[in-house]
């Protein structure tokens, strides 16, 4: 393309709990000037938890933007300069109960809405569980599903899980196990 688009300049309107929320002012090539929202987030980690059997151990929270309750893989923010292997790790035995015997492995990287956020969310597989005990945040309120991979493709197919982290994640294990 060549053409250069800038930003000439960059407001917050808005600074909640976990992002914020900024006006830019962009110079298009063209020579005209257009208004874009951004959101910034700090980034999150998420982790694909697979028991012995091969079952996966989910996540059933309240999700206030759908007003229902979702089911999820386990995951959550990052705390300032908190690598994403160790909010991963944190937040399966958080939110588990779980903790990994073995390195977490990486299994894909996903941005969330590319368009006007800039979330980025490392996603993480995590094997050789081990039982430990649940110990959830103060303003959270969720419980454990254990469920097979051809119940969550079933769930996913039938509109069931529409979380796109939670998706992604569990299509880049089928396929990258041939499941």
């Amino acid at each position: 393309m060549g053409e250069e688009i800038r930003r000439i300049k960059r407001t917050l309107m808005n600074k909640g709990t976990i992002l914020e929320y900024y006006v830019d002012t962009m110079e298009l090539p063209n020579g005209k000037y257009a208004n874009w929202d951004f959101i910034k987030h700090n980034g999150a980690a998420a982790v694909v938890p697979v028991l012995d059997d091969g079952r996966i151990l989910m996540v059933t929270q309240y999700r206030n933007a759908l007003e229902r309750y979702t089911l999820e893989i386990p995951a959550g923010g990052l705390n300032p300069g908190e690598p994403t292997i160790l909010a991963a790790a944190r937040e399966l035995e958080e939110e588990t109960g779980y903790r990994s015997a073995k390195e977490l492995e990486l299994l894909l990287t996903l941005r969330t809405t590319v368009a006007f956020c800039n979330e980025k969310i490392d996603i993480y597989l995590a094997r050789d569980l081990v039982k430990t005990h649940q110990h959830l945040d103060e303003d959270e309120f969720l419980n454990v599903r254990v469920c097979t991979i051809e119940e969550l493709r079933e769930k996913i197919f039938h509109q069931e899980i529409e979380d796109s982290k939670t998706i992604a994640a569990l299509m880049a294990y089928i396929v990258k196990y041939g499941i």
